[in-house]
């Protein structure tokens, strides 16, 4: 062991190096990569923020949404008014809607524009037409588009930030209550009085609905059998992502016949043309196709 000993001690001699001691004649080179790294992130950090505060994603929206000031008090100051001109400008010029306008079966559809002629004393009393008119929230009345033959629809319909649950996302039953009406549109003027009322809507919501945007709504007739009707639909972005749908039945009362429909008609809006709906299943065939 001893011999072993002193090989190792003359080793150690002959590299010049000290037997039991900590110093060493190397020099230690500085760890420049540490300060590449941290500056590295440093600018991908800063940049990052950059771009979140001028697009933040939707995500970041959802959950730390930017604050925005309320809807204007009064609906007929010039800013209100000014502001529902603007997105009824804004409406007319949404590629989608144009496309819908060219299409070669444009002939077959009509365009409606619900409660534009609604009585003001029933208006004020209105859930849509009035609690949630306004700047803000309903700003402008819906428009749709609906088949002559009263079997499909389309809607358009602006959603505010005043309609919101979680902050910068419109509220689940204020979604519920756009489709409910929309559905009821189509179905209505699908029952032999065109009169009726919700009797089922089952709704699964897909994405959350941001606000301050333009929202699509698509309804098509799934089944017609006497005073009972049922209808599809959907809440989609202009992008065609799909975030509510919803099936729904509808029914004529068995006193419907008592009843007027005239302001029924008023609030679901009658076609803009001099031309009034058809229905298939009464025997009408559609307008002909433009040669």
């Amino acid at each position: 062991m001893s011999s072993n000993l002193l090989r190792r001690v003359c080793q150690w001699r002959s590299v010049g190096a000290r037997p039991f001691s900590l110093r060493t004649d190397a020099k230690v080179q500085p760890k420049r990569g540490h300060l590449r790294t941290l500056a590295l992130l440093s600018f991908t950090g800063v940049g990052a923020y950059t771009a979140g505060a001028v697009a933040p994603h939707p995500i970041f929206a959802f959950i730390a949404p930017r604050p925005a000031p309320g809807p204007p008090a009064d609906p007929h100051s010039p800013e209100s008014l000014a502001y529902a001109a603007s997105l009824e400008q804004a409406l007319q010029s949404l590629p989608l809607l144009n496309s819908l306008r060219s299409q070669p079966d444009a002939d077959q559809w009509y365009e409606a524009r619900p409660y534009k002629r609604f009585p003001e004393e029933r208006r004020v009393n209105n859930l849509t037409a009035g609690a949630l008119r306004g700047p803000g929230k309903l700003a402008i009345i819906p428009l749709v588009r609906s088949k002559f033959d009263e079997s499909e629809a389309i809607g358009f319909v602006h959603v505010g930030r005043g309609l919101c649950g979680h902050d910068g996302i419109v509220h689940g039953g204020l979604l519920a209550t756009i489709l409910d009406e929309s559905l009821a549109r189509t179905a209505i003027n699908n029952l032999p009085d065109k009169i009726g009322v919700t009797a089922n809507l089952s709704i699964n919501y897909r994405a959350p609905t941001f606000a301050d945007q333009f929202i699509v709504i698509k309804v098509r007739l799934l089944e017609k059998k006497g005073r009972k009707v049922q209808v599809g639909g959907r809440v989609e972005d202009l992008k065609g992502n799909v975030l509510v749908e919803a099936n729904g039945t509808f029914v004529q009362p068995k006193y419907a016949n008592l009843l007027s429909n005239s302001i029924v008609k008023q609030a679901m809006g009658e076609p803009e043309t001099a031309q009034s709906p058809v229905l298939l299943s009464e025997g009408v065939p559609p307008p002909a196709g433009k040669s």
